[in-house]
């Protein structure tokens, strides 16, 4: 009798799948982060996180709302970062995006996005991964970074069903609704693809700041909600990738953890890239995702003379 050492997760096929001829959005948390940059590596038309790295679903829907309007940033928009810093960025943005000053700040972010509204507007699929059900709010509005200003001009709070399937339907309907694009457009932007299809994944990677209690009661808040949207006729164009259940069932050791013991390892990360490519990419495109990814690691080598 063979001893049975993991849990597997059997996943299967996922269509439609996703080509190396297609163009691809990824959108979300810092594993969409991950999962991204592997995609470019093995050859991929890709896009990752065009406002930084964003983990909640309402500021998953705001950022898709903007790259479908491409509506510019302004100076309403440029916030100064506290604890110091000395830079401004927005509330839309990760802190990578910071600036010395708004000019600066406004020049790249309406950079970043006149470009990544022209690859969505092109883009055939997108990758949404969902990182937690809490949200910041200021004044009401739901921020993508607090950027280290005051807790206190916060509130914080855990969204329930109705918004999270609400932000779902906003991601969903405003990929739909592509070529409805506001007059602050560039008209130089292409003529969009008609309707895009979204995987979602659930993110693996623990939230811990408020306790183990909360991040689980966060994650089961995006699963249920997510699981309700995809049974809907809203959720028809949609499909789901279980990269929450492959780390924590099948990986569940913490050799497959990163030493802060939340994100996966790389190993972990492999294993999760493996199925993906197995469950997603048709096995006709393998082979050259093979060869994309040796050259890929051959171009990070240098030679002694360079």
């Amino acid at each position: 009798m063979i001893m049975k050492l993991t849990t597997p997760v059997n996943i299967d096929r996922i269509e439609p799948g996703i080509c190396l001829e297609d163009r691809i959005m990824v959108l979300g948390s810092c594993f969409a982060d991950e999962m991204g940059s592997r995609l470019k590596a093995a050859g991929f038309n890709v896009m990752v996180n065009p406002f930084g790295t964003l983990y909640n679903p309402e500021s998953i829907a705001a950022a898709v709302e903007r790259l479908g309007s491409a509506a510019p940033f302004t100076e309403a928009d440029c916030v100064e970062m506290g604890a110091g810093a000395a830079r401004i960025c927005s509330f839309s943005h990760h802190t990578s995006f910071s600036r010395p000053s708004a000019e600066e700040f406004l020049a790249v972010a309406n950079d970043a996005l006149e470009r990544a509204a022209e690859f969505w507007r092109g883009c055939n699929r997108v990758i949404v991964t969902l990182g937690t059900a809490m949200v910041w709010r200021r004044g009401g509005v739901t921020v993508s970074n607090c950027l280290k200003r005051p807790a206190r001009e916060f509130t914080h709070e855990m969204l329930d069903d109705a918004a999270v399937q609400a932000a779902l339907r906003r991601i969903v309907g405003a990929g739909s609704a592509a070529g409805s694009v506001s007059s602050l457009a560039s008209p130089a932007l292409p003529a969009p693809l008609a309707g895009k299809s979204f995987l979602f994944t659930v993110s693996p990677i623990r939230h811990l700041s408020l306790g183990a209690h909360a991040n689980t009661l966060s994650k089961a808040r995006l699963q249920l909600s997510l699981d309700a949207f995809l049974q809907s006729d809203e959720g028809t164009c949609c499909t789901y990738f279980p990269a929450y259940e492959i780390l924590l069932d099948e990986l569940r050791d913490y050799r497959f953890y990163a030493e802060d013991m939340c994100h996966p390892s790389s190993t972990a990360a492999g294993v999760i890239w493996e199925k993906f490519v197995e469950t997603v990419v048709p096995a006709a495109d393998h082979e050259r995702m093979k060869e994309n990814e040796r050259q890929y690691r051959r171009s990070l080598h240098r030679t002694m003379l360079e």
